[in-house]
This record gives structure tokens, C-alpha cells and sequence, in this order.
């Protein structure tokens, strides 16, 4: 008998499962994520599962959240991104000054325009200079071109300078995606060079930890669309990966619950993902799916990605009162069960006078090599520190205000990360959850509240009262999450942009949540959310929300055995799948462009011109397809037009959208092994 391991590194859980070669459940596994050395949480839940059976994995697949909360918090390694031919307003438009900073910018003289025509000549001169001033201090570099997609030189040029001059891993624009949108794709590139080091860390972590473990398998890795990659090909485009683990949950989901339409919520330690389903699949957002402020340019299930977990920061929100995250805080209750020296200085505080660095503990987080080797003196003494254990922030105030202030920038740099008051904390006091420190937790609490009394002037709860203050942070998350259920069911509608659907989701929610009605009056609307379809709730702290959500919606809810680990089943469930596009256009009458990597090719008939698209869009799916670990490939090829039929001029042809689809089975431990079984395709010409 052989088996699968699929294992998720989650931002609080490290989960893992095996599954026969049926795919049937075996055992499962859950372990805190240790995140200043992930093989130890990774480790931790596979030495709960039989060493016996895991001899016998033909196939270990992983999924991820660590690069939606990336995303989502605003945080990754420092990089560099080079932007050819870009003016002023495209990087502002880009996002990528609030991502970054300015000082990880290089504009350069270069680009082309619509019709694949260089601007100017590249200035090598100055892309050298900033190579060799970035390199230093960078972990990747980032490439985009305006136009990059119709011609890439410009952006393979100055790919090969980093290369020449440094050994930082390099990406380009016109690697990620195929469509216009000079700003966007910029953004896409960058967010998949912040990634890298972290997605290298977690594969050498799995790698390693499997090896100790002499498990000899392939290794893939969920990508955001629900396929498989593996190693190889995730770390050359690891943004990939951004929805790994919610991608993962929808196709767990769907398999534990046997639902074939219903709305899948999936609420973890950091993020809520919410999707719909329909006909067993989820529906891809080939646009990019929105992940936290952004919406990268990367093929993906279309999921609502918001900032709302079990480790959430409950705090003041000025004008809109309580607010739940998007930042992730340690919760007490957790920090407390894994320090337990902590719980008499929270217990102490709750009985003095409140002031904001109570509750506050200081924990590291992520090592980051480019990160630690731009450390000022300071900043560095407090990283050795941390490596102690937490450092009690109210008491740095007072005693060491420098170590203090170094840890806050620490904090801000993503490699530290405070302790605070969360859901989680809310849900031990009124004995939802029981995983961690109650008694932290209770102490918590009334910190908080009054915390929350005294400085800002929001609460009206008797002093020492843990419950009530826990009960209106469970009750304002309920009300979050039946909002962003609206919210996203207005999105999947189609009908309204994001920022409208927010608003009136708002006011859907109070309607909906009220029982349509005022002051017992008959209501004009009656309003019912998705009556037809199913709530399946998956995540480790789904069972302590859902329930009240489906009851205060009106809908069922499905809470299926496993679904504490819905993303490691769900990771082992899918095939390796690879899209490439290419695009055919008629620039002047008669001329039909194709635009290819190695620069456009004209063609006299649209034909041919289409027919050497498919051909090219085909050779690279099915090259993508066998590098990324498929066992056997079958290629489909599908076209969208763009034309225009008129009495006049005829038919007339602007632009085709030529897609080849190269999938298949990922190869197993016994692919590998069985002599002569080499990868084949088919390919499907489209009808």
C-alpha cells in the first residue's frame, strides 16, 4: 500500500495528513508553526503520524498560507525593482512606494511601445550603477518593462546584467504574466521577488525535514489556482503561490463536505478565504484574485482574501470603534501556554493603572538574511535578545527605551511580532477554544478592556469583567465574517466594483442581520442570503464562529470531519496544470503580429499567424507542464477574438488571445522509479 502526505505551514498550524491511494483519510496531524525555524513545526506533526506508513509515501504536496499573509500584513524581504521605460504616474499608480519604499525603486530610460518598438536604448550605464548598489543590500531584484509583455528585450537585458554582476535571484514581468497593465505587473513582479527567500526557506525546511524522516518522494507545492508545481518551478515563479493555502482549503473543502455548489469559508490564523463553488470546481480569476489591498496579476481561484483570523488584533479603530486586524498579533493565551513565565506579569498588570505597552511581548518571527545583514548596531543587539524569549515591552519602556525602540522597528520589518489581545484570547474566555493558557487569556481581557475604557474611551464594561468584552469581540468577528460572506456574494455577482460591493454589503448586513425590519414594522425587502447554497466552514477556528454565522444568515452549514486540516487534504488532491498565452494582433491592416518571447514576428494571414501562436503557446504549456513535475501532459488550446463585423469594412479583426493548457497527473515516487516511463502530451486543437 503506498500513500500521500499533504502538509500546510499556516501562519499559527503547521497541519499535516495521510491519505491512501484512494485518497482516503489515514491519519492527521497538527502542530504549531514555528516560524524562526519552520522544520521544527513541520517535524512536530509528522512525528504524530505512523512511521510506517510513512515509509511508504509515493508523493508529499504542500500548501501555504505564509505568502497570503505576506501580502495581506505588508510584509516581505527588502528588493530591488527595476522599471524601464516607466514615467512618474505608472509608479505612482503601481502601489509600489507603499510596498516598498522609494529607495527600492530604479527608474531607467528603455521600454517599448504598443507595437513592440524600443522607446530608447536602455541606459547601461546607469542599471549597472544600480545593480551594484542595490545588490548588497537586497534579497531579489524584480524587472518590468513598460511593454514588456509584446517585447521582452529590455527586460531579459537588464535580467542579464543582475546576473552578470551579482548572485541575487532575478524575475521579470513578462515571466509572471501576459496581459497589459504596466503599473500592475510591476506590482506582481515585486511581490514575487519579496517571496522567494521566503518560499526557498520553507522548501529547504520540508526538504530537510523529510529527509531526516527518509521519506524519498517528490515534493509539489499548491499553487493559487488549485494546481501542482514543484520545487524547481516554484521558487522561479514562487508569487505563484500567494493562494496556495486558500486554494488548498477550497479543494479540501469541497471533498470533505461532497458539496458540489456551496460557499466555502476557510478562517485561519491570520486571513479569512472566502470562494464559491459551483459544479465541484471553483471559478478562476484569470484577472488576478484580490489578496488583503492588492490584486497581483497571477491566475488564481477567486477567493476573497481579508485580513480577519483567530490571531487578529483586536484594537481601537478611531472613528469606526472596535476593529479586528488586518496586523496578526501573538495571542496571549498562546504565548502564555508556550512562556508560562509570562502569566504572573499579566496577572500582575490587570490590577495597575492601563497604559498601550501592557499585554505587549516582543517574540521573534522570521529570520531573514538580507533583512539581518541591514541591521543597525541596535536593531541587531535586540534580535540577539529576542533569541532569549520575549521581552516584556512595559518593562523595556521603563528600564531600556533603546532596546524598546529597536524592537518596534524590528516589529515594522516583519522579523519580530508582538503579542496582543485576539479572538483567539476572546474565544478561551468564553470556552469556544481550549488549546491554550485560559487563565492568560481572562487576564487578558480585562487588561484590554480597560485599556480600551481608559485610553480611548470605547466599552462601558464593569471593571474585572473578562466575559463581556470577550463576548463583544466574538460577536463584532460573527458580524465581520457575515458582512465579508455578503461582500464577496456581491463580488461573485459580478455587478458592482469592490469598493461599492463594501458599502453596501454594510448596509446588506445590518438588514440582513436585523430581520429586514424597524421598530417591529412590516419590511419593504426581504432579504435571504444565498438560500440555494451550503456554508462549508473549514480552518481550525471555524467551529468556534461558523455556527453563529450560519444561524444569523439563515443558512446550513456544513462543519465536515477533518476540516481542521482541510488544506493539507486538499493539497495532495490536485494536477499539475500550466496556462500560457499568446497574443495575435493586426497593428495595420494586413500585418498580423504575433508577440513571442524573442520579440514580434509578422505575418501576412491571420492563419498563420494564429496557427504559429498555438504552436508556440503549446511548446511552452507542455515545456512548463513536464518542468514542473507532470507525469503526462494532454494540451488544450482555446482562442478568444476580438473583432468586429460591420457592412462596410467586413469582418474586422483586432486580436486574438491564443491559451494552451498543458496538463496532468503529478509524477510519484513510482513514476520515478519505473524504467522507460518518460512524459508524453497530447494536444487538443481547439474546436
Amino acid at each position: 500500500m503506498t500513500f500521500f502526505l499533504g502538509v500546510d505551514t499556516g501562519g499559527t498550524f503547521t497541519d499535516a495528513v495521510l491519505l491512501d491511494a484512494q485518497r482516503r483519510g489515514v491519519a492527521t496531524a497538527k502542530s504549531l508553526t514555528t516560524r524562526f525555524d519552520l522544520a521544527l513545526g513541520i517535524g512536530a506533526a509528522l512525528d504524530q503520524l505512523p512511521a510506517e506508513s510513512l515509509a511508504r509515501v509515493d508523493l508529499v504536496s504542500l500548501s501555504t498560507t505564509l505568502t497570503t499573509n505576506s501580502v495581506v500584513e505588508g510584509k516581505g524581504s527588502p528588493v530591488c525593482v527595476l522599471l524601464a521605460g516607466y514615467d512618474a504616474a505608472q509608479i505612482k499608480s503601481s502601489g509600489l512606494i507603499e510596498l516598498l519604499g522609494a529607495d527600492a525603486i530604479v527608474s531607467l530610460a528603455g521600454g517599448h511601445d504598443a507595437g513592440a518598438a524600443a522607446l530608447c536604448a536602455l541606459d547601461e550605464a546607469a542599471a549597472r550603477a544600480a545593480i551594484l548598489r542595490q545588490a548588497p543590500r537586497v534579497s531579489a531584484f524584480a524587472i518590468s518593462a513598460s511593454f514588456g509583455v509584446r517585447n521582452p528585450a529590455h527586460e531579459l537585458q537588464l535580467r542579464a546584467w543582475v546576473e552578470q554582476l551579482c548572485d541575487k535571484p532575478v524575475t521579470c514581468g513578462h515571466e509572471l504574466a501576459s496581459s497589459l497593465g504596466a503599473p500592475r505587473r510591476a506590482m506582481t513582479v515585486a511581490l514575487n521577488a519579496r517571496m522567494i527567500s521566503h518560499v526557498k526557506l520553507l522548501i529547504e525546511s520540508v526538504q530537510r525535514t523529510l529527509v531526516q524522516r527518509r521519506i524519498d518522494a517528490p515534493l509539489m507545492i499548491v499553487k493559487g489556482d488549485g494546481s501542482l508545481i514543484n520545487v524547481h518551478s516554484a521558487l522561479q515563479r514562487p508569487v505563484g503561490t500567494v493562494l496556495s493555502g486558500p486554494a488548498a482549503s477550497v479543494l479540501g473543502a469541497c471533498f470533505l463536505s461532497g458539496q458540489q455548489d456551496a460557499i466555502v469559508a476557510d478562517m485561519g490564523g491570520t486571513t479569512t478565504d472566502i470562494a464559491v463553488v459551483r459544479g465541484g470546481q471553483p471559478e478562476l480569476s484569470f484577472d488576478g484574485a484580490m489578496v488583503g489591498q492588492w490584486r497581483p496579476m497571477v491566475e488564481a481561484v477567486k477567493i476573497y482574501a481579508i485580513g480577519l483570523g483567530g490571531d487578529s488584533e483586536v484594537r481601537f479603530g478611531g472613528g469606526e470603534g472596535l476593529v479586528i486586524g488586518p496586523r496578526r498579533v501573538l495571542p496571549l493565551s498562546l504565548l502564555a501556554h508556550q512562556h508560562p513565565h509570562i502569566l504572573p506579569v499579566l496577572e500582575r498588570q490587570q490590577n495597575e493603572a492601563p497604559h498601550a505597552s501592557q499585554i505587549r511581548f516582543a517574540q521573534r518571527l522570521h529570520a531573514d538574511a538580507a533583512h539581518l545583514s541591514r541591521l543597525p548596531e541596535d536593531e541587531l543587539a535586540a534580535w540577539e535578545r529576542l533569541a532569549q524569549g520575549p521581552v516584556d515591552l512595559e518593562r523595556a519602556n521603563i528600564e531600556e527605551r533603546g532596546l524598546s525602540r529597536a524592537l518596534a522597528r524590528l516589529e515594522r520589518k516583519g522579523l519580530a511580532i508582538y503579542s496582543g489581545f485576539t479572538p483567539s484570547d476572546a474565544a478561551h474566555v468564553l470556552g469556544l477554544s481550549n488549546h491554550w493558557s485560559r487563565d492568560a487569556a481572562v487576564y487578558g481581557a480585562r487588561i484590554w478592556a480597560r485599556q480600551m475604557r481608559h485610553l480611548y474611551g470605547l466599552g462601558t464594561w464593569k471593571l474585572g469583567d473578562a466575559e463581556a468584552p470577550a463576548r463583544q469581540v466574538v460577536d463584532k468577528v460573527i458580524n465581520t465574517i457575515c458582512q465579508k460572506l455578503i461582500e464577496a456574494g456581491l463580488n461573485d455577482a459580478g455587478q458592482l466594483t469592490e469598493a461599492n460591493a463594501g458599502k453596501i454589503a454594510n448596509l446588506l448586513t445590518g438588514m440582513v442581520l436585523g430581520g429586514n425590519s424597524q421598530d417591529g414594522q412590516r419590511p419593504v425587502f426581504a432579504l435571504k442570503f444565498a438560500p440555494d447554497l451550503p456554508l462549508v466552514a473549514v480552518g481550525a477556528p471555524a467551529a468556534s464562529y461558523y455556527p453563529a454565522v450560519a444561524a444569523a444568515l439563515g443558512v446550513r452549514l456544513e462543519l465536515p470531519r477533518f476540516a481542521e486540516v482541510a488544506n493539507a487534504i486538499g493539497a495532495v488532491l490536485g494536477q499539475v496544470s500550466q496556462r500560457v498565452h499568446v497574443i495575435v494582433s493586426q497593428p495595420v491592416r494586413g500585418v498580423f503580429r504575433v508577440f513571442t518571447a524573442q520579440g514580434p514576428r509578422d505575418f501576412a494571414d491571420v492563419a498563420a499567424a494564429v496557427s504559429h501562436a498555438q504552436q508556440l503557446a503549446s511548446a511552452e504549456a507542455l515545456r512548463r507542464a513536464l518542468e514542473a513535475g507532470a507525469a503526462h501532459v494532454e494540451v488544450l488550446l482555446s482562442q478568444t477574438d476580438n473583432k468586429v463585423s460591420n457592412d462596410i469594412d467586413g469582418d474586422m479583426f483586432f486580436e486574438a488571445r491564443v491559451t494552451a493548457t498543458a496538463f496532468g497527473p503529478p509524477r510519484t515516487r513510482q513514476h520515478l522509479s519505473a524504467d522507460g516511463d518518460l512524459p508524453h502530451a497530447n494536444i487538443a486543437q481547439p474546436a
